[in-house]
């Protein structure tokens, strides 16, 4: 399975990103035990990615789109986010401590421990950035188990 959305960088449009997602998934995924937990985990990671292109890649630009690519191949759950932003550095990013707040900064770590593979890539072809977000399903998935 295989969907795309492409929508505004807006976050009134979060609840159509959100229903896209899970309601694509629920077809695939609806009939398995597990389902309702793995609903929970991939809303936060999409709240998580899409709310940061909003409030930070396109800033103020609600007029760039936000395209998002979804492929669950066998137990492989793919998703990405593409922007058109500047960019985030890796480099310079410093994941909080467990002893020190700080307000922002904390979504890297939540992408990473709510998924199995994490990737980033900026100016792809000098244009677009995609987050690249994977998770591994267990192999009874399709059993409804």
């Amino acid at each position: 399975m295989q969907t795309e959305l492409r929508i505004p960088s807006d976050l009134r449009f979060l609840a159509i990103v959100e229903s896209w997602l899970l309601g694509s998934l629920q077809v695939e995924l609806g009939t398995w035990t597990d389902w309702p937990k793995w609903e929970n985990r991939l809303r936060l990671v999409l709240v998580e990615s899409y709310s940061n292109v909003v409030r930070h890649a396109h800033r103020d630009q609600p007029e760039l789109p936000v395209r998002l690519c979804l492929e669950l191949q066998g137990e492989t759950l793919m998703l990405e986010v593409w922007d058109s932003g500047q960019g985030f550095d890796l480099s310079t990013y410093l994941p909080p401590g467990p002893d020190q707040f700080q307000e922002g900064g904390y979504g890297w770590l939540i992408l990473n421990r709510l998924m199995d593979k994490v990737e980033y890539q900026v100016k792809i072809q000098g244009k677009h950035n995609c987050l690249r977000l994977q998770a591994n399903l267990p192999p009874d998935w399709g059993n409804g188990e």
